[in-house]
């Protein structure tokens, strides 16, 4: 087990650092101080070498040039919020509207972009990890409450990396975070995720408006290209979402939590190559990446459907939807989330 650290970039005139983590397998993720982004996630490859199992680039200004949100820790709150308007023990708060009359991802000056400060590195003989933390404030991101979050990304030697996610605050908030890697692990030449095959462990889907906020209706899956109980070809799903507005899933599905059996598992029938997701939460938001805008792979290929990104969540909108669950977050409390992905090689 082994941590190293390169410099990777600047961010508006200040240092970006690449902190590299490697298991004895050769397995390795490179975490970036900045925005907590998980730049890479390789492992070996039956000929001797490496391949991604994420979208990447060796450029750091790849990450920022577009609007992906390309492998960022997302939060407070991630996915959208209506009117960009809640309320918790009957006080109202408005914050940002960044997209359109809506909130989303925590706003423009949200946990994705900042440069994050690196508490402590750690390396075990069978593991190794990195914590880093950030503290926002209303005139920071018009959020309430002053947040102090950390984030602890470990990596071990079964190839498990997990992601912790924990946060307190000194009067009533809002936390929901996630992390917005994209998937795809089939070869470099390999464009779309069209040959990766998808399960779910899910039963429904939420009904959106034109804004993508929930109407608090959900959706059966069956029957329907939302369906991957059983894993799916993405391009045969893809198809059939051909002739909607999207042209392609930026949807959330309500899923069964755990950390012990896989919410979500995507793989490559080809190379063999394979994640499981594990997650605490209700909600799995995916998104197929489907404009051609500027995104990052393979040094700046643009066309749609390059990667997945599978955001493991609670269900979107909760302060308007009740039975979402909770993400309200108190003085004297502190909430953890955890996201665990297992690899396959």
């Amino acid at each position: 087990m082994e941590i190293s650290k390169v410099p990777f970039g600047t961010y508006k005139g200040k240092p970006v650092t690449k902190y590299v983590l490697t298991n004895d397998n050769g397995v390795q993720a490179g975490i970036l101080d900045f925005a907590g982004l998980l730049q890479s996630f390789k492992v070996p490859t039956k000929d001797g070498g490496k391949a991604d199992m994420i979208l990447t680039s060796e450029n750091f200004d790849e990450f920022t040039n577009n609007g992906f949100c390309t492998n960022r820790l997302i939060g407070r709150v991630a996915g959208r919020i209506a009117d960009g308007k809640f309320s918790i023990n009957g006080n109202d708060y408005q914050i940002e509207q960044n997209e359109g009359k809506n909130a989303l991802h925590g706003g423009s000056n949200g946990f994705y972009s900042h440069i994050w400060h690196v508490d402590s590195t750690e390396a075990t003989s069978d593991s190794v990890s990195i914590t880093l933390s950030l503290t926002l404030s209303p005139e920071i991101d018009t959020y309430p409450g002053k947040m102090h979050v950390t984030a602890t990304y470990t990596l071990n030697n079964d190839d498990f990396l997990s992601l912790k996610m924990s946060a307190t605050t000194d009067s009533d908030t809002l936390f929901n975070p996630t992390n917005h890697t994209y998937w795809n692990m089939a070869a470099a030449n390999v464009p779309t995720v069209d040959q990766l095959k998808l399960y779910v462990n899910s039963e429904n889907h939420l009904a959106v408006d034109e804004g993508k906020i929930p109407t608090g209706e959900k959706l059966a899956n069956e029957g329907t290209p939302f369906d991957f109980s059983t894993p799916t070809k993405l391009g045969d799903a893809l198809k059939q979402m051909s002739s909607t507005k999207e042209n392609g899933f930026d949807d959330i599905w309500e899923v069964t939590p755990s950390l012990t059996k896989p919410v979500a598992t995507l793989e490559d029938p080809e190379s063999g190559r394979k994640m499981s997701l594990y997650s605490d939460r209700n909600g799995l938001v995916m998104y197929t990446m489907n404009s051609d805008d500027a995104a990052v792979y393979n040094h700046g290929q643009v066309h749609p459907h390059l990667g997945l990104a599978m955001e493991a969540q609670n269900l979107s909108d909760a302060p308007h939807h009740p039975e979402f669950g909770d993400i309200s977050l108190h003085p004297g409390e502190e909430k953890t989330y955890t996201i665990k992905w297992h690899v396959e090689y």
